[in-house]
């Protein structure tokens, strides 16, 4: 099980919220120091490690920037959302991002709850209401590389590249 205290955002969070445009071309440590800055200032000295985003309808939006990996270079541990843009998902593979659709979310936790979280039985659970919700199943593969980290680190993992220097 993996458990984190949870961080509540609406609906239609886009790219340019998580990873403002100005820092596109910065270092990944400066990018992550400016997720949600516009619309959340000082949250990223709040996160912690591990801890977990409950969103609406449509989570990521917009380009394929890599916020993902801003989100889990900041310390989130793993994402549910009602909807999930498709590219941002796919950005949450490739990263090592744990990132889930599970409908009701939005309404079953507040922020500050604990979410924890069973890839096992593919369920979300509440502790503060005892409320549990079905997580929508990924293929075994992306699951399998956004537990390995990403597919740079699964594919070094598996000797199809070389180790970064």
């Amino acid at each position: 099980m993996i458990a984190g205290r949870v961080w509540k955002f609406g609906d239609n969070i886009n790219t340019d919220l998580i990873l403002p445009g100005p820092y596109l071309y910065r270092s990944p440590e400066e990018q992550a120091r400016a997720v949600f800055e516009a619309n959340r200032p000082g949250w990223v000295d709040q996160v912690k490690k591990g801890d977990a985003i409950v969103a609406g309808f449509n989570f990521g939006m917009g380009s394929s920037r890599p916020a993902a990996r801003s989100l889990k270079n900041c310390g989130v541990g793993f994402v549910f959302a009602e909807t999930i843009n498709g590219l941002f998902f796919r950005n949450s593979v490739n990263f090592g991002l744990l990132a889930f659709e599970c409908p009701g979310v939005s309404r079953a936790f507040e922020e500050g709850d604990m979410a924890e979280l069973s890839l096992e039985e593919w369920r979300v659970r509440n502790p503060r209401s005892g409320e549990t919700l079905s997580v929508s199943r990924v293929p075994d593969e992306l699951l399998s590389i956004m537990q390995g980290g990403g597919i740079f680190p699964l594919m070094e993992a598996r000797g199809l590249i070389a180790p970064r220097a």
